[in-house]
This record gives structure tokens, C-alpha cells and sequence, in this order.
């Protein structure tokens, strides 16, 4: 029977202890150990996870994408095994892994599952050196909705169409210099994102035929186009159907650079980071993952 450390970031009534009280009454009830870690920031979530695969147990992330990703991100390259729980506001990765959104269902699959090897992506930057994340690192008006959205979280989801909406309308188009594997591509628009998975900004198909298993990066560039022709990229988003416009350019590679004509914020699983530029390199099959 499998021995987990689950760790969790402190909310009391929030949605990681809602989810994580009776999935682990279900863990202990089969058999399983588990223990709860509790952490202070994103960066002791990253230790607490190294500490508990030291020891030999399967590290669970309780909580949505930013905190799942720095916690099961952190095991990139090692031999542990981990799940996600999702208990946050968007859970895109955990939506990519098409994982159960039922406690029963979930609790079945990591006490069951057999861990599958998954892509991750490393970013580094002029303050961050090395991190591992998921899902995507996207930079531009994504960024600029997502930081705003952090300022309403109040309002749950409907965060990310405030925060969008705020974004577009005082958005003006930026001059990128996208790199990928040695290749210049000079773009003018709205967005440039390098995708892992498939999904972000609360279950939007940012990039529909990416893969967490192919080793390689989607790079989805929304050109310059009129606000109202990006808002109804935006609606597109929710079917994928977006990559059909002429508007929309789909590139591929393994390493990522960007840049841009002025200081723009890049984000990545749902965490702003820190301004442009950034690189992202792919990490083919990093991860041990119950899914």
C-alpha cells in the first residue's frame, strides 16, 4: 500500500482542505498512509516535496495550478512518484491529465494508477534560475488578465474574465522576438505562449493538440488584430477553434525564448513571475505521475 505525503497550502474552509479531508478519509479507510504538510509559500511547498520523496513516499500537490506545479515540479528528473489533487481555481493541468474531479474516482486512481512518464517544462530568467512548472509560460495581454485577476480573487472564476477584460482594453500590441531552437521569428501581437499541455486560464484550449507525453513545446502566437476580433479569439478559446484563424500561428520546438520591445510580465501555471525576457525548455518525461 502506498505511503503519501500530501502538501497543501493553509486555508482553512478553503478548497484544498474541502477536497483533501474526505479524499484522505478515503486513502486511510483502503489502507494507505498519509501524511499533510502544510506550506508557507510556493518555494517551501518545493522543499517540503524533496523532503517527503527523500523519504521514499509519493508527494501529492492539494491545490490548483501554481501550487501543483512547484510541488510536483520539483521531482523533475528524479525517480518519485506523484499525483495531483485539484483544488484550485483553474486545475488545467490536472485537466490535461484527464483526471477525476469526484473525490471517490480520484481516491481509486492514486491509490490504482500506475505512474506514467510526463513532460515537464524548466523556465529560467534573470530572477529565476532553473524552476520547473507544467502546464505553460505565457507572456503579453495572458499575463497582464492573470495579474489582474490575482487582485480579485474573490470573485472565483468569473477573476479571469475581470482580469481579461482589463487587460484588453488598455492593451497595446508589443514587438516579440520569439527563438526557438536557434531560429529567430519577429512577431507583432497580443500574446506568445509555450505550451506543455493544452489548457490555461480556467480550462481555456490555449494549445489543442498539445501533448504532456511528446517531448516537444506548442508556441501559440496571437497576432495584431482589432479588440473586437480578439475578444472573439477569446470565445474561440473555449472549443480550441481558435488555431483556425489566420490571426493565429502555431509553432514548435524544444527550447523557447522570448523577448519583447518593452517590459511585459510573463506568467506561467497561473503565477505571475516576473518581466520578459524568458526561456522555456521542454523536459521530456520528467515526471513519475499517477494519472
Amino acid at each position: 500500500m502506498r505511503h503519501f505525503t500530501a502538501v497543501v497550502k493553509p486555508a482553512p474552509g478553503g478548497p484544498g482542505s474541502q477536497t483533501l479531508i474526505p479524499l484522505a478519509r478515503r486513502l486511510r479507510e483502503a489502507g494507505a498512509d498519509l501524511e499533510v504538510e502544510y506550506s508557507r509559500s510556493l518555494g517551501h511547498a518545493r522543499d517540503l516535496a524533496l523532503r517527503a520523496a527523500g523519504r521514499g513516499r509519493v508527494v501529492l500537490g492539494v491545490g490548483g495550478d501554481g501550487l501543483a506545479g512547484r510541488v510536483v515540479g520539483a521531482l523533475a528528473g528524479t525517480d518519485a512518484v506523484a499525483g495531483i489533487v485539484p483544488a484550485g481555481r483553474g486545475n488545467d493541468f490536472a485537466r490535461a491529465l484527464g483526471l477525476p474531479g469526484e473525490v471517490p474516482d480520484l481516491a481509486e486512481l492514486l491509490l490504482r494508477a500506475h505512474p506514467v512518464k510526463t513532460d515537464a517544462i524548466e523556465i529560467e530568467s534573470a530572477i529565476h534560475q532553473r524552476t520547473t512548472v507544467l502546464g505553460s509560460v505565457y507572456t503579453g495581454v495572458d499575463a497582464l488578465a492573470n495579474r489582474h485577476a490575482n487582485t480579485c480573487r474573490a470573485l472565483g472564476a468569473a477573476s479571469y474574465y475581470a482580469g481579461a477584460l482589463r487587460a484588453i482594453t488598455t492593451w497595446k500590441p508589443a514587438r516579440y522576438r520569439i527563438t526557438i531552437d536557434g531560429t529567430v521569428h519577429e512577431r507583432t501581437g497580443f500574446t506568445v505562449v509555450a505550451a506543455n499541455s493544452g489548457y490555461y486560464g480556467f480550462g481555456r484550449q490555449i494549445a489543442p493538440n498539445a501533448s504532456v507525453h511528446d517531448g516537444v513545446l506548442d508556441v501559440i502566437v496571437i497576432h495584431h488584430a482589432s479588440r473586437l476580433l480578439f475578444f472573439a479569439m477569446m470565445n474561440d478559446l473555449k472549443t480550441g477553434q481558435h488555431i483556425r484563424r489566420p490571426q493565429v500561428e502555431i509553432l514548435h520546438g524544444h527550447q523557447v525564448r522570448i523577448e519583447a520591445d518593452r517590459h511585459l510580465p510573463y506568467g506561467a501555471d497561473g503565477e505571475v513571475e516576473a518581466d520578459l525576457p524568458v526561456t522555456a525548455r521542454v523536459l521530456p518525461q520528467a515526471l513519475n505521475l499517477l494519472c
